[in-house]
């Protein structure tokens, strides 16, 4: 049934390529079941809860320097002095960011991407995609990761073990804290695809119009097959 909706009449005018996309997700999904998940729970089991925070806390903190030059680049000037008072705090008395102080001090964090930027400034979305290994995505997004990969201060480090090691425990610790929501997800959603696709489109337009989205044109009535 979902493959017969992918295409024709009532394909999902987000999701023009949903084939393609389907078949990339369980990809995804397969690497995910036999490496990814059961690495992020070794790690999630092994490691001390404070340990954890601490690894999360680091890399919060070198987001919070690439959310200072997106909000700039979208004139928010209180979110932008946040996110440069964040990374000064809990990079200076924070050992580096490995201790929220920030967050102590209820100093808001403002996190935006390029992504965002570009559709703070009218960039559209585009269709829907899904990256292998990288997960969902829109055209606008896709087109944005080379920036945000230039923005994030580990792929400026020299050294490649080390830039390489701190890339996989940033993407294992994001991994390790959506455990639960991904056991949950398989419990309830009749159709993870159509879940996981609905939810990050929603998720992405909330960020990109800061919880305030416009209200969405309505979508061209569907024929009856």
């Amino acid at each position: 049934m979902a493959s017969g909706c992918a295409t024709g009449p009532n394909a999902n005018p987000r999701d023009p390529i949903e084939p393609w996309n389907r078949g990339v997700y369980q990809f995804n999904d397969a690497v995910d079941r036999a490496v990814i998940k059961p690495v992020a729970t070794v790690y999630k089991d092994v490691l001390p809860q404070p340990v954890r925070t601490g690894v999360h806390n680091f890399f919060n903190n070198l987001q919070d320097a690439w959310s200072f030059v997106n909000n700039a680049l979208q004139l928010k000037a209180e979110p932008a002095a946040n996110s440069l008072v964040r990374f000064g705090v809990n990079t200076f008395l924070g050992l580096g960011g490995v201790l929220d102080i920030a967050t102590e001090m209820r100093i808001e964090r403002y996190t935006e991407d390029f992504g965002q930027t570009l559709g703070y400034w009218g960039v559209g979305a585009g269709p829907y995609l899904v990256l292998p290994l990288l997960g969902p995505s829109t055209v606008r997004d896709t087109a944005a990761l080379p920036v945000d990969a230039q923005g994030n201060l580990v792929s400026n480090v020299s050294d490649v073990p080390a830039r390489n090691s701190a890339t996989g425990l940033n993407l294992l610790d994001r991994r390790a804290n959506l455990l639960g929501a991904t056991d949950i997800l398989d419990q309830v959603a009749l159709d993870p695809y159509t879940f996981t696709r609905d939810a990050f489109l929603q998720r992405r337009r909330n960020q990109v119009y800061d919880g305030n989205p416009p209200d969405e044109p309505e979508l061209p009535a569907q024929s009856a097959q």
